[in-house]
């Protein structure tokens, strides 16, 4: 079950590129970033409020979400910023590379994971068709797929020690914060914050349902291991290409098809072909 919910959140996930996209050419990136953040930091304290669920605030908790936060905003502001060097296909593999860096950190080399991480590699070249020419965008967009892996391996580890919820509220607070000074950076004219349904959408999309999938996301890694929740995530640049060739009209050729269904293939291996084990017992401690 918190694999299947991992795969269906990766739509979710999938989804946020064809909805940022289509905002972009309204707004600046990084104030898009801020205003993501900052409705996904409404609506996860408005949950607090209405389920009545205490915010743990102990400093445990506190420097444990400082801790994923800054993973999380590395990566987000590399991948974004590293994005005007580079051609979208190639952000798309090398931010995919995380699926290599988790097991590499956690030193986890389950062969079962491995061979469906060179399947899902295979695909992901298919799909997305990278350029072999490396720029100063690439490296940057590898430092990012550096900075989602120590996220995922942080999840973890915090999930299973800490009150999962409070330590979504902190992340998504902080990242709000931590993106407020750029939008005086950016300069953007008072008409990119116009409340168009373009802007709605794309905020509703990584705003709204995103932070929903991220809350998904924390609580199914308290039971699955980093390099299966890795793996799953692999999924998402195919998610995007079937997404962005429907509503966008973008082209998927026959390689496109051929390399998301490796993908896929490679998720049900590595992801749902193996059983619980030590790793996946959670142990939350009060705090």
């Amino acid at each position: 079950m918190p694999r299947l919910a991992l795969l269906l959140t990766t739509l979710i996930w999938g989804a946020t590129f064809p909805a940022t996209k289509a905002a972009l050419d309204q707004i600046p990136p990084l104030s898009f970033l801020f205003l993501r953040f900052l409705l996904g930091a409404a609506l996860v304290w408005a949950w607090f409020a209405v389920a009545r669920h205490r915010v743990h605030r102990s400093r445990a908790v506190l420097v444990a979400g400082a801790i994923a936060t800054v993973f999380l905003f590395l990566g987000y502001v590399l991948q974004t910023v590293g994005l005007r060097y580079t051609s979208a296909s190639n952000s798309a593999f090398i931010t995919a590379l995380y699926v290599i860096f988790v097991p590499l950190i956690l030193r986890r080399f389950d062969a079962r994971v491995l061979t469906a991480t060179a399947i899902a590699m295979v695909g992901l070249w298919l799909l997305v068709k990278p350029s072999a020419v490396v720029n100063v965008g690439d490296l940057m967009t590898l430092g990012c797929a550096a900075a989602f892996a120590g996220h995922i391996v942080c999840l973890e580890r915090f999930t299973r020690e800490f009150d999962a919820p409070s330590l979504l509220a902190w992340q998504m607070t902080a990242m709000t914060l931590l993106f407020a000074p750029t939008l005086p950076w950016e300069q953007a004219p008072a008409a990119a914050f116009a409340p168009t349904g373009v802007l709605l959408t794309g905020l509703i999309v990584t705003g709204g349902l995103a932070t929903g999938a991220f809350a998904v996301q924390m609580w199914a890694q308290q039971i699955v291991p980093a390099q299966q929740v890795a793996l799953v995530f692999a999924s998402e640049p195919a998610y995007a290409a079937w997404l962005s060739w429907y509503f966008l009209g973008e082209m998927l050729d026959l390689q496109g098809w051929l390399g998301s269904g490796l993908i896929f293939i490679a998720v049900v291996i590595g992801a749902f072909g193996a059983a619980p084990g030590p790793a996946e017992i959670k142990t939350v401690q009060p705090a």
